[in-house]
């Protein structure tokens, strides 16, 4: 059977989580205005798992477990998320980008729009985008080094349990409710970049997918290419998102990849490209989409059995956090 199936299924799977994110957090909004409203609002349940939001938060709880603390009973369900996304992409490379993360559909909406519009998409030179997606290595060493390595256990769990971190699912939502002309500008900025170039903060600052690249160097399912059946056209290559020269390994084992099958899918020669686990056994991409949403739900699902992801904030906590 053909990959290219595997592109429709990929964009939907995109807009069902995009979709279920966006009612998480009209739903988290709804509730925050009932707590700020002292009640006249209809009530509306926090929603559990609107910690997906909160990386960071993720990064501080997996911090404190590992140094003895236990996960924490504040926002547990980030920790949940956080480990079961290091999980997908490290059996399934950095698929978490290209198959969930609300913000890479975003920007991989905007370069294809740019695509129509221009009919290319242009690359900065290569110096330059290499020096440029050091940054976001950078971000991912400051905020691994100041959380996990130089926070000692005593500091984590006094931090994680101060009022500033129990507001951080607010403080969130605050950030984008009154965006400073700064942050407006930031974030114009990137959307319209992301008209010309491919997914400039993915591949610049996001210090999230510098840690699933790095994690999914692990990872033993990757691209393959059969030198055999290969005929050298180097669509594989123009297509990637990341700018990977496919056409020219035998395996893809780069950080930058970010398992969307784009290279499989459009190989213009049946089967010179595939998906293969050890390098030996092929992967079918109804096989690959079935793994990547059974892992992250079922990363949710052990959450939930194991009582690790509804907050242990009740509303007369917020009450008191969010009062006057």
């Amino acid at each position: 059977m053909s990959a290219r199936y595997v592109q429709p299924l990929r964009i939907l799977i995109q807009f069902c989580f995009l979709a279920f994110m966006l009612w998480l957090g009209v739903r988290f909004y709804q509730f925050v205005h009932y707590v700020r409203g002292g009640g006249t609002a209809p009530f509306v349940p926090r929603p559990d798992g609107i910690e997906g939001f909160l990386p960071i938060s993720g990064l501080l709880g997996t911090a404190s477990w590992l140094k003895g603390n236990g996960i924490n009973g504040i926002h547990p369900a980030a920790v949940v998320v956080f480990l079961t996304v290091l999980l997908v992409a490290l059996l399934l490379r950095r698929s978490f980008c290209s198959w969930i993360c609300p913000v890479a559909v975003v920007s991989e909406c905007s370069w294809k729009a740019g695509f129509k519009l221009l009919r290319r998409n242009p690359r900065l030179p290569r110096r330059l985008d290499v020096s440029l997606r050091g940054v976001k290595y950078l971000l991912m060493a400051f905020f691994v080094w100041s959380i996990a390595v130089a926070m000692s256990p005593a500091a984590l769990e006094t931090f994680i349990n101060s009022d500033y971190h129990k507001l951080a699912d607010v403080r969130l939502l605050d950030f984008f409710l009154h965006l400073s002309p700064l942050a407006l500008t930031v974030i114009l900025s990137l959307l319209l970049l992301s008209l010309f170039l491919k997914n400039p903060f993915c591949r610049y600052l996001c210090p999230y997918g510098a840690l699933l690249g790095l994690v999914a160097i692990l990872s033993p399912v990757r691209v393959t290419r059969s030198s055999e059946r290969c005929v050298s056209c180097g669509v594989c290559s123009q297509v990637c998102p990341t700018y990977i020269d496919v056409m020219h390994k035998k395996s893809v084992l780069s950080p930058e990849c970010i398992g969307c099958w784009r290279c499989v899918s459009h190989c213009r020669f049946n089967q010179a490209l595939s998906m293969r686990a050890a390098g030996r056994y092929a992967v079918p991409g109804i096989v690959f989409a079935l793994l990547v949403v059974t892992l992250f739900w079922g990363g949710t699902l052990a959450g939930k059995i194991g009582g690790h992801w509804r907050t242990a904030l009740d509303i007369g906590e917020y009450r008191r956090l969010l009062g006057p």
